[in-house]
C-alpha cells in the first residue's frame, strides 16, 4: 500500500490513485467486450463448420461405398482376366516344355555329330601333321641337296671361268663384257603417233643370264625372232657400278705384274659409255663428286685401286704418270698441254710408229701424280676441253674419243731384281739408291741430272737400276651414230662422219687380226694408230660393250653386239709380260 508523501494532501493522492484504477478498470472492461465479441464470432464459425463437417461425412461415406462397389467389380474383372491369362500361360508353358525336350534331344544328337566330326578332324590333323613333318624332312633334304648342287655349280662355274680366262690368256682373246642400260625418258620418240612411240620405247634387249644377251628382233609383217649373244659377262639394267668394276678390278693387278692393260667402252651414242667409264656428270660441272662415290665409273675407281695396290708396295719403287688425249675429227689433241701462262689448252699432236714397231705420240704431256685425287684433278681438266654437242639422241653427246693413259714405272735393281723385297733393310737401301735418280726430281730440275752424273756412287746406282713401264689405257669411245636419228647437220655432221669412219677402222683392224692377215691397217685412222699396241696384242684388252635396250635403237644395238661377237673371237696370241729380272738368290 502506497504511503502518501509528506507535504501532499492525502485526499488528492487517493483521488489520483482512484482515477488510475478506474481508468484501468475501463480498459479491462473494454477488453472483455472485445473478447466476448470475438468469442461470439468464433461460436458462429464453429457452428457453421460443424454443419459442414456433418455434410462432408455423409458424402465421404457415400463415396467410400461407391468406391468399394467399383473396386469389387474391378477385382472380379481382374481375377477373371488373370484366370484366363494363367490358363494361357499354362498352355504356353506346356508347349515350351515339349519344345525344350525336342531341342534338348536335337542338341544331344548334334553334339554327338559334332563330337564325331571333331574327332575325325583331330585324326585328320594328326595325319596332316605327320605328312607335314615328312614333307618338311623331305624339303630339308631337298634344300640341302639343292644347296650342295648350287655350291658345286658355283665351284664348277668358277673353275670354268678360271679355265676360260686361262684360255683367253693363252689365245690372247679380247675380253668382252656387255652392259644393258635401263630405259630412259629420252628413249620416247617425240613427234610420232602413240602406237609408234610405244613401239619405239619397247624394251627388246635383255640379259638372259650373266653371260647371255637376248634380243627380240621383229619387223612389220614378220614373226618375232629371238637372237642370243654370248660374252664373258653381261650386266642387266639393275646392276650397279660396283658390280661392273668388280669384274674389271682383277685386270688392274696385272699392271703391277708387268702387263699392259686397256679397258675400252664401245657402243652407240646415248648407250651409257661415258657413265660406265666416268660416272654421272652434271652439265657445266664435270668434277667427280665424292658424295656420289657409289656412282663413280671405271676410270676413277681404277685409279683408286691402282694407288691402293701401289701403297702396299715399298715406298719409292713405283711412280705414276698420266696423259689425256682426245681423237677429234681424226686428229689427236693433248688435253694436258699448257701455254706459257700455265693454262691448259688442247694442242694438236701426231702419232708415229717407233723403230720397235710401237705407237708413240711425241711431245705428249705426261704429268706425275702421287694419288688418285691428283689424277682425277688432271682428268677433270682434260674433260673440260673435250668436245661435246647436243643431238636428238643425247643432249651431251661426246664428239671425240677420249684416251686416258696411266703409266706406271717400276724401279728394279741388278742386285735385287723384281718387285718383291727380301727384307725391310734391303728395301730401305734400295729406296735410298732410287732417290738419286727418281724421275720426278729429274723432271722438276734438269740441272740435277748433270750433277748426279759426276758422282761414282750415283753412276753405280744408275747402272744397277732399271725402269720397267706398264700402261693402263682407259678409252671412252665416241658413239656410233645414225644421222637420220641424231638429226645432226653442219659441223656436227662432219664429226659424225669421222666418228663412224674411225669405228669402222677399228672393226677393220680387229677383222685383219682375226683373219691373221699380213697387213693390219692400223694407220687408216688416228684412233687405231694410237691404240695399235693395245689392240694388236701388247695389252690385256677388255671391251665394255654398252647397249640401249629400246626398239628405237635396235639396228645400232645389233651392230654393237656384232662388233663384240667378232672382237671376242680375235686371237692375238699370248700377251707378253714386261721383263722383270728374276730375284737374285746369291745374296
Amino acid at each position: 500500500m502506497m504511503r502518501p508523501r509528506r507535504g501532499l494532501d492525502p485526499s488528492s493522492v487517493w483521488a489520483q490513485r482512484l482515477r488510475q484504477l478506474e481508468q484501468r478498470l475501463r480498459t479491462k472492461e473494454e477488453r472483455i467486450v472485445v473478447l466476448e465479441t470475438e468469442n461470439a464470432v468464433l461460436h458462429l464459425k464453429l457452428a457453421e463448420y460443424q454443419g459442414l463437417t456433418g455434410r462432408s461425412t455423409n458424402e465421404v461415406l457415400q463415396l467410400y461405398a461407391a468406391h468399394g462397389q467399383q473396386m469389387k467389380f474391378q477385382r472380379s474383372s481382374v481375377v477373371t482376366q488373370l484366370h484366363g491369362a494363367i490358363k494361357r500361360l499354362k498352355q504356353d508353358l506346356k508347349s515350351l516344355h515339349s519344345f525344350a525336350l525336342e531341342l534338348s534331344k536335337d542338341f544331344q544328337r548334334q553334339s554327338k555329330t559334332c563330337l564325331y566330326q571333331v574327332l575325325a578332324a583331330v585324326q585328320g590333323i594328326q595325319l596332316q601333321n605327320e605328312a607335314m613333318q615328312m614333307f618338311q624332312i623331305k624339303a630339308f633334304d631337298l634344300e640341302q641337296s639343292l644347296q650342295e648342287v648350287t655350291e658345286r655349280y658355283e665351284k664348277e662355274k668358277q673353275k670354268r671361268k678360271a679355265l676360260h680366262n686361262s684360255l683367253i690368256e693363252l689365245r690372247g682373246n679380247i675380253r668382252v663384257h656387255c652392259r644393258i642400260r635401263p630405259l630412259l625418258p629420252f628413249d620416247d620418240a617425240a613427234g610420232h603417233s602413240q602406237d609408234r612411240q610405244r613401239n619405239f620405247s619397247e624394251k627388246v634387249a635383255y640379259a638372259a643370264d650373266d653371260e647371255t644377251v637376248l634380243v627380240k628382233c621383229s619387223r612389220p609383217g614378220h614373226a618375232s625372232v629371238n637372237k642370243t649373244f654370248q660374252f664373258e659377262r653381261v650386266y642387266n639394267d639393275l646392276e650397279s657400278q660396283d658390280a661392273v668394276f668388280a669384274d674389271v678390278a682383277p685386270l688392274l693387278t696385272s699392271l703391277l705384274d708387268g702387263y699392259n692393260v686397256c679397258i675400252m667402252a664401245y657402243g652407240q651414242t646415248g648407250s651409257g659409255k661415258t657413265y660406265t667409264m666416268l660416272g654421272p656428270q652434271l652439265e657445266g660441272n664435270l668434277a667427280f663428286a665424292i658424295e656420289e662415290e657409289s656412282e663413280l665409273g671405271i676410270i676413277p675407281r681404277a685409279t683408286q685401286e691402282v694407288f691402293r695396290l701401289i701403297s702396299e708396295k715399298p715406298p719409292g719403287s713405283y711412280w705414276v704418270e698420266v696423259s689425256v688425249v682426245e681423237v677429234y675429227n681424226n686428229e689427236i689433241f693433248d688435253l694436258l698441254a699448257k701455254d706459257s701462262c700455265g693454262k691448259v689448252f688442247g694442242v694438236k699432236r701426231d702419232v708415229v710408229t717407233t723403230r720397235e714397231g710401237k705407237s708413240d705420240v711425241p711431245l705428249l704431256t705426261h704429268e706425275t701424280v702421287e694419288n688418285a685425287s691428283e689424277f682425277l684433278h688432271l682428268v677433270n681438266k682434260g674433260l673440260q676441253l673435250r668436245v661435246t654437242h647436243p643431238t636428238l639422241v643425247h643432249a651431251h653427246s661426246s664428239r671425240s674419243h677420249l684416251v686416258v693413259t696411266l703409266t706406271i714405272t717400276t724401279i728394279v735393281f741388278g742386285d735385287n731384281f723384281g718387285t718383291l723385297w727380301e727384307d725391310e733393310q734391303t728395301s730401305q737401301r734400295l729406296n735410298k739408291e732410287a732417290s738419286f735418280t727418281f724421275p720426278q726430281k729429274m723432271r722438276d730440275n734438269k740441272s740435277t741430272s748433270s750433277s748426279r752424273a759426276s758422282s761414282p756412287v750415283q753412276l753405280e746406282a744408275t747402272e744397277k737400276m732399271k725402269q720397267v713401264k706398264t700402261r693402263l689405257q682407259l678409252v671412252d669411245l665416241a658413239g656410233s651414230e645414225c644421222v637420220g636419228m641424231s638429226g645432226v647437220t653442219g659441223a656436227a655432221l662432219r664429226e659424225t662422219s669421222f666418228i663412224n669412219r674411225s669405228l669402222s677402222a677399228l672393226a677393220d683392224v680387229l677383222g685383219a687380226i682375226a683373219e691373221q692377215r699380213a697387213h693390219v691397217p692400223y694407220r687408216n685412222s688416228k684412233l687405231t694408230h694410237l691404240l695399235q699396241d693395245s689392240v694388236g696384242g701388247d695389252a690385256k684388252l677388255l671391251v665394255m660393250l654398252c647397249i640401249s635396250p629400246g626398239q628405237k635403237y635396235l639396228t645400232e644395238s645389233m651392230q654393237s653386239l656384232g662388233f663384240g661377237t667378232r672382237a671376242r673371237q680375235v686371237q692375238r696370241g699370248q700377251v707378253k709380260k714386261k721383263n722383270f729380272p728374276v730375284p737374285s738368290k746369291g745374296k
